[in-house]
């Protein structure tokens, strides 16, 4: 196949330059006498058989050529081919901007030698540049894409770091000063109430037990109050993890499932949360943290409420809950006294400040 076509090529080429130069050589040999020779279909077909002939010597080589030239580039890669064609039509498009203001010259040899010399030089040139330097645009592709998807990441990451949800744990609902927390939209993200949270909630609320089912019952209106009353989203998570018995390692599990942080006041789940690399927030450090500051050796008035575990100590409390133990403050109860600090205990599960009172201290 390939072989006619190259026939049919030197073919209609002979023909071409047959009907267009023949008769003008015959004219040149100053043969004259016979008129038939210098006519331009005469010339055509001379031209044509001669071409015709000549290409039964060739082919052979021009097929050889071709097919070359076809494995050569089925074994190039796919983007080197297409860089370098790439580079090809860049070269092209530039030389013929270039030969359409040399088209004004009127020297001849610019205005027809010059525009197909550019043009063979620049496609030579755009081709080995986009075949040679391929490795560099692919270098630069990929460096853009990388900045793009870093960027895409980071905006992911604070994203995700900016609307955890927050997962609400029994202690922390019943406590009720989540609702609280809400109301000054400190917290960031959607709240997460898990199915089995309530559940536990409701089984609370139904208790015999009065004391038990007035903190359940209390929980549930603190619930109703964060989900109609506040500006934030509440979340009911209906999944169970029903191959785990305790809510609390459900929760840590919830947690890690969904990415998530672990709100209460519960001291041990606190800790758990911390060895099982869960984020936790807990209640009662937020209030360690917004407490009045004292320090040793401050005075304070306090009023004894009852008498300590230890002997002759007296119980104590502030205005915002902290228990303060009186050394030596049993014989004050029902009295309002002053008391110097003499050390302060902070932990998770709360704050205890430990004193004596002032006269005492005159007395040494």
């Amino acid at each position: 196949m390939l072989q006619k076509i190259v026939h049919l090529f030197f073919l209609i080429t002979g023909a071409t330059v047959g009907y267009l130069y023949i008769p003008e050589i015959i004219i040149l040999l100053g043969i004259t006498d016979v008129g038939l020779l210098q006519s331009n279909y005469f010339g055509l077909i001379a031209g044509a058989v001669i071409f015709f002939l000549i290409s039964y010597f060739i082919t052979d080589y021009i097929v050889g050529f071709l097919k070359w030239v076809e494995e050569a580039l089925i074994k190039v890669p796919l983007g080197d081919l297409a860089f370098g064609t790439f580079g090809l039509i860049v070269g092209l498009v530039v030389a013929y901007l270039i030969n359409i203001t040399i088209q004004d010259i009127k020297i001849s040899v610019v205005s027809q030698v010059v525009p197909l010399f550019i043009m063979i030089i620049l496609g030579y040139l755009g081709f080995q540049v986009g075949f040679r330097r391929r490795e560099e645009f692919l270098q630069l592709l990929a460096t853009k894409k990388d900045r793009e998807k870093k960027r895409q990441t980071s905006e992911e990451r604070v994203k995700r770091e900016y609307q955890k949800p927050k997962i609400l744990d029994t202690s922390v609902i019943i406590d009720g000063r989540i609702a609280d927390i809400c109301q000054t939209e400190f917290l960031e993200g959607a709240l997460v109430i898990p199915q089995f949270v309530l559940g536990e909630l409701q089984h609370i609320a139904d208790s015999s037990d009065v004391l038990k089912r007035n903190r359940g019952r209390r929980g549930l209106d603190v619930l109703n109050r964060i989900q109609k009353e506040l500006p934030i989203e509440v979340k009911i998570y209906e999944g169970d993890f029903e191959d785990i018995p305790e809510v609390d390692s459900k929760l840590i599990k919830l947690a890690k499932v969904i990415d998530g942080t672990v709100v209460t006041n519960d001291f041990n789940l606190n800790k758990v949360c911390d060895l099982q690399g869960v984020r936790v927030l807990n209640i009662n450090d937020l209030a360690n943290a917004v407490k009045p500051v004292v320090l040793p050796g401050e005075e304070l008035a306090v009023q004894v409420i009852k008498d300590g575990k230890e002997h002759n100590q007296g119980i104590a409390y502030l205005d915002d809950g902290t228990m303060i133990v009186v050394e030596e403050g049993m014989r004050y109860i029902g009295k309002k006294i002053d008391v110097i600090i003499t050390s302060v205990l902070q932990t998770s599960a709360g704050r205890m400040i430990f004193a004596k009172p002032k006269l005492l201290e005159k007395a040494l």
